[in-house]
């Protein structure tokens, strides 16, 4: 059986963020909370790194800080890939 994980309004989940939510059902839980637009945040947060490590940090800090309660990516100007409707 396929877990479906909810996307953001531009981003789909990629591989790497899906499967660090699948091993934490809490942060999974939290995932599917989230906004359309707040998954968005952080999944382009996650996509846009130039560096493999800073990607992976930021996939393990989408799960730590879910699990904080955040809902958002900290100090992130947003998504640039959205266009004004």
């Amino acid at each position: 059986m396929t877990t479906k994980i909810a996307s953001g309004v531009v981003h789909t989940v990629p591989a790497d963020l899906r499967k660090a939510l699948l091993a934490d059902q809490s942060a999974l839980e939290r995932w599917q909370d989230l906004t359309p637009l707040a998954r968005n945040e952080w999944i382009c947060w996650s996509i846009t790194c130039k560096k493999s490590e800073t990607r992976q940090d930021h996939i393990k800090r989408t799960v730590t800080e879910l699990l904080e309660g955040k809902r958002r990516p900290c100090c992130w100007v947003g998504c640039m890939h959205r266009q004004k409707l």
